[in-house]
């Protein structure tokens, strides 16, 4: 039977029923926890819009117990008054019109991350209600929302402080949309985001108040150092190459198709005895996970000075190789914050800028002003070059190594013979690889694997601690060459003789399987450290996963069959469901304590297993995490240690 494709067949969407039917076509993330995330962030992108423009100073979010959240701050005032071209009061087609908004017009706005106008109706047609509250001109009017629809037109309720003007937005996400998100805004996540934008907008006070709890929490970011304290904060005290921060600010005016544009350039930048490199981008105070056009004028205008610098103070010895961009950038904090009118950015989720006119902006003022900075400070100009050279010479020294490890077929390598059990596979994308920790339990897993497309790779010991040292004695490893020549692809982070190639991998799974205890919970870290500093590009491709192996086998009473669980919740639960049964236990303590059909079974079967792929949300709080877990400080593990102590499991 054919259905008839008549003018009966076309749907009209009125309002915001588009936005409840499709929701991932207009939020960042889709209906999952980054979505959920997606909307208190873009009603805060408001207020912060706001402060930009010169008419707030101070943003306040609150989480309530029920799940909603408010966002409030001391401006102008969402406009209230009514619009000559709809009818309506500005503030209802605010909430209830895609694409509606003072962000086109650039005498309200002239610098604002969120363009498209969609973030407040977005919100109002995705939330079971939204209510805003305007303070203007000495009075209180208000106006709320159910799933988008107006229940209460805009109307007074009271009078505003004397001198008060601004607005406050409260709105609960619908949980009918949002299905997947019981536990609601993330704290820790907020924190880090408010915490950001406090630097970002150098002298906003923006507070964070958390009533979910039985105490309320409070945190008040006020931090008036801009991007410099900001790369203060991506280090520590003790491994700074010279005192403070460089910040480096400026304004330039681009002619734009015959009209004159500013971009406000600001970059804070800090040299540390470290080995890898923090760089985070903005535009509009909008994270650039990508980098973009912003980078690369920095890069650019960067390298330029310290080659130039170096060769006008003959600083570098001759016959010694000339450092290259990376080698300046070994060891460097920096944050590269752009504001400009018309941001252009590569797709939705704005991880790359695009605008030409910000690299122009960006060379311009990082060879002008650092120029200026280095010749009054003479001294921190020679540690920056002897840092770089010291990094030329290690890159040099590296290079044998890493010839080593660029052989297409690792099995000719002469350091793998008895590692690697490559499979029979040829094809990457159904090809997969379990780096095991230890003999033994390779040993299970060459055994118990599926041979025509699963590898085993087993490492001995503990790999080293690439956060300690730097890529010379990380390439004389033998466990990591071993690693990086089975996958294929080479190491990223070397200067211009870097070479990853995504491409060359030579398996789309890449499985760190090590044992459920503590030493395996640390060999797991390493590995992480490792991928995420020298091989970012598996992660972002999707192709780094950890195997959850179990904790016990239980057989309860006459069952032939055991029971695999994977925590102690589970065996907890198992145990009170069965009380006073006969229950066998067995705990694994190491992957070798399973026989291969067991292994298998639990852990590498694809129709059984389970698999987490490694992500990257945040590379803010990644590259924190792993300098702080892994790094050469003990303080500052200390302290998470103590603070997460209460949450270990004891392994006996």
């Amino acid at each position: 039977m054919t259905t008839a494709y008549t003018a009966d067949s076309i749907k009209v969407l009125k309002g915001l029923d588009g936005v409840r039917m499709r929701p991932a076509m207009y939020v960042q993330g889709g209906t999952g926890v980054d979505g959920y995330h997606q909307l208190l962030t873009e009603i805060i992108d408001n207020a912060v819009d706001e402060a930009l423009a010169g008419h707030a100073d101070e943003i306040e979010v609150v989480l309530e117990k029920d799940g909603s959240a408010a966002v409030s701050d001391n401006g102008r005032g969402i406009p209230v008054g009514i619009m000559a071209s709809e009818g309506k009061p500005a503030i209802e087609v605010i909430f209830t019109q895609l694409h509606a908004g003072g962000k086109f017009d650039s005498e309200s706005y002239k610098v604002s991350g969120g363009l498209h106008g969609v973030g407040s109706s977005v919100v109002n047609a995705l939330s079971t209600y939204l209510q805003a509250d305007v303070w203007q001109n000495g009075i209180k009017h208000r106006i709320r929302f159910e799933r988008g629809e107006v229940v209460e037109p805009v109307h007074e309720i009271g009078a505003a402080p004397k001198g008060h003007s601004g607005s406050k937005v409260s709105f609960r996400p619908d949980p009918a949309i949002f299905k997947d998100v019981p536990d609601g805004f993330d704290h820790a996540r907020m924190k880090r985001r408010l915490k950001e934008l406090a630097y970002l907008t150098g002298g906003v006070k923006i507070i964070l108040e958390d009533h979910r709890h039985t105490e309320v929490r409070r945190d008040v970011f006020h931090e008036t150092g801009g991007v410099a304290a900001f790369a203060e904060s991506l280090v520590r005290d003790e491994k700074r190459l010279y005192p403070e921060a460089i910040r480096i600010g400026d304004s330039v005016t681009i002619d734009q198709d015959g009209k004159p544009e500013t971009i406000e350039v600001e970059v804070g930048l800090l040299h540390t005895h470290g080995y890898g490199q923090t760089i985070l981008t903005y535009a509009n105070l909008i994270t650039n996970r990508d980098g973009g056009t912003h980078l690369t004028g920095f890069k650019t205008a960067y390298t330029r000075v310290l080659n130039t610098y170096a060769k006008n103070k003959n600083l570098l010895k001759k016959g010694e190789a000339t450092p290259t961009g990376d080698d300046y950038l070994e060891g460097i904090a920096c944050v590269i914050s752009v504001k400009l009118g018309d941001p252009q950015f590569e797709s939705q989720a704005k991880v790359k800028l695009l605008n030409p006119e910000a690299q122009s902006a960006v060379q311009s003022v990082v060879y002008e002003r650092l120029t200026e900075l280095l010749e009054e400070n003479p001294k921190t100009g020679k540690t920056i070059i002897e840092k770089a050279a010291s990094a030329a010479r290690a890159r040099e020294a590296a290079r044998k190594a890493r010839d080593l490890v660029r052989r297409a077929n690792p099995l000719e390598n002469d350091e793998l013979p008895g590692k690697l059990a490559d499979c029979q596979s040829q094809d990457p994308a159904v090809s997969e690889i379990y780096i095991v920790e230890g003999d033994s339990a390779g040993g299970s897993a060459k055994q118990g694997r599926e041979r025509r497309f699963q590898a085993i790779l087993p490492l001995r010991g503990k790999i080293l601690n690439v956060e300690k040292a730097n890529l010379g004695k990380i390439l004389k490893n033998a466990e990591i060459r071993a690693m990086i020549a089975a996958i294929g692809a080479g190491v990223e982070g070397t200067g211009d003789d870097a070479h990853f190639d995504l491409a060359d991998v030579r398996y789309h799974r890449i499985i760190i399987m090590t044992d459920a205890d503590v030493d395996g919970s640390h060999i797991r870290t390493l590995l992480l450290t490792f991928f995420y500093r020298y091989m970012r590009p598996l992660i972002d491709a999707g192709y780094l996963y950890i195997a959850q192996p179990p904790l016990y086998g239980v057989k309860i009473g006459r069952q032939k069959e055991m029971q695999y669980l994977f925590d102690e919740a589970a065996l907890q639960k198992v145990l009170k469901e069965h009380r006073g049964k006969n229950i066998e236990i067995q705990r694994f303590k190491g992957l070798g304590e399973m026989n291969p059909e067991q292994l298998w079974t639990t852990t590498m079967d694809p129709e059984s297993r389970v698999l987490l792929r490694v992500t990257i949300d945040d590379m803010l709080e990644a590259s924190e995490t792993f300098e702080m877990l892994m790094g050469t400080e003990v303080p500052p593990r200390r302290e998470f240690i103590e603070d997460n102590a209460h949450k270990a499991r004891l392994d006996l």
